[in-house]
């Protein structure tokens, strides 16, 4: 099986709004990137649309509609606004994120039991608007059941501590761990997708070692190289890793 790569456009944005110009131009980046042979697009918008923003969702939303066989992802955290988003864009899929409003950046996973009672309903909500629901999560393999248990689709692997232990000692332990927590996870009947940090150097190791991951979310490593070698280039480097 080969990894689906979703091609998060966050930092596309970020640069956009820098300046009142409208570019780089979002959905260009997008065309760009699905014409290179992404299997889909993954947007964060977060309530202070310091990326993307309300319209680039609609646009993308609209985009994705001329790509049929491609995914639109959107992560966010249910108790912000990422709920607006899947009333109105209608995405494949939806990632539950626990960041808070000011967060830099996501770093960690939602905790079981604790948030399973506020999640349920919030997961049915958006099944029955026909998104599959993915819960990002750290790899801990005994959580699973309790993700399984609360209607979770799929989790996300947050995979920035593998990232950051990878090439040095600890790193055959650590990697063991998301091996453990992805079987842990389709032991329940759960997806796998996975995402923070990866990039060209270090993709490969995880796909080939954690067994059964169905897509990777990728947005500021591939954007960056994208800067240097274009998003042909680059959406090709990052696919040849997943092959």
């Amino acid at each position: 099986m080969n990894t689906a790569l979703s091609v998060n456009l966050n930092k596309v944005a970020l640069v956009r709004n820098t300046r009142h110009l409208g570019i780089p131009n979002v959905v260009r980046a997008a065309e760009l990137c699905l014409q290179a042979g992404a299997h889909g697009i993954t947007v964060h918008p977060r309530p202070d649309e310091r990326h993307i923003r309300a319209g680039d969702v609609a646009d993308l939303a609209a985009l994705m509609r001329d790509w049929p066989d491609r995914e639109f992802n959107i992560e966010g955290n249910p108790f912000h606004n990422l709920m607006g988003f899947v009333h109105s864009a209608r995405p494949h899929q939806v990632t539950f994120v626990p960041d808070s409003e000011g967060q830099f950046t996501s770093d960690h996973g939602w905790s079981f039991p604790a948030d399973a009672a506020r999640l349920r309903p919030l997961i049915q909500a958006a099944q029955d608007l026909g998104a599959r629901v993915s819960l990002f999560m750290d790899a801990d393999p005994q959580a699973m059941a309790d993700v399984k248990a609360v209607g979770a689709d799929r989790i996300e692997l947050y995979t920035e501590p593998y990232a950051q232990a990878h090439g040095s000692a600890p790193a055959a332990g650590v990697l063991a761990r998301f091996a453990q927590a992805a079987l842990a996870a389709q032991a329940v009947g759960l997806g796998v997708n996975a995402g923070h940090d990866l990039n060209l150097h270090n993709l490969r190791d995880f796909v080939q070692n954690v067994k059964g991951v169905q897509e990777v979310s990728i947005g500021h490593a591939l954007i960056a190289d994208a800067l240097e070698q274009g998003y042909a280039h680059t959406v090709a480097a990052y696919l040849a890793c997943l092959r």
